[in-house]
């Protein structure tokens, strides 16, 4: 569906709670992003924007508590471990943004950006994560175009085949 300069944006939202996940095409100029996300907030949503690069295992990273490891940038750990840095333990994001909703609220959306990089099996992953979670709405933006339109993702991951 296309959508003109002016939209309340009620369109998007339904489209999104119908199938629960959205895949954007929107302007490379930018502007239409925080619009539409402002309306998602205005309607009862919370929104959390992450960019897909350097995700790793979405399901270990979005719903589950995560082993991170930063860049040592030369620092060795203690003892007669590896020398590549300590592993930190992160809880999982989703589940973390769910519990800091207000009363209120429909839900979360979780936008992410740059969702080009994503493989097939992890935007197939996307696609179930709402009926796992039904408080969980995705949005990917898969690329640009010159007007501001979206697509359930389950038919942008049939295009893409």
């Amino acid at each position: 569906m296309i959508m003109g300069l002016i939209a309340n944006g009620s369109g998007m939202i339904r489209d999104l709670e119908k199938s629960g996940s959205l895949a954007l095409y929107v302007p490379l100029e930018g502007g239409f992003e925080g619009r539409y996300q402002r309306r998602l907030r205005i309607a009862g949503y919370g929104t959390y924007n992450i960019t897909a690069r350097g995700l790793g295992d979405l399901a270990a990273y979005l719903t589950g508590v995560h082993g991170v490891r930063p860049p040592h940038l030369g620092k060795k750990t203690t003892g007669n471990e590896a020398c590549v840095g300590y592993v930190y333990y992160l809880p999982p994001i989703v589940n973390t943004q769910l519990d800091n909703l207000p009363p209120k609220s429909k839900g979360l959306v979780l936008w992410i950006m740059e969702g080009f990089v994503l493989s097939r099996q992890e935007i197939e992953y996307l696609t179930i994560l709402p009926t796992l979670e039904p408080r969980v709405k995705v949005v990917i933006e898969m690329g640009g175009d010159r007007a501001f339109r979206w697509t359930p993702l389950k038919d942008a991951l049939i295009a893409a085949a």
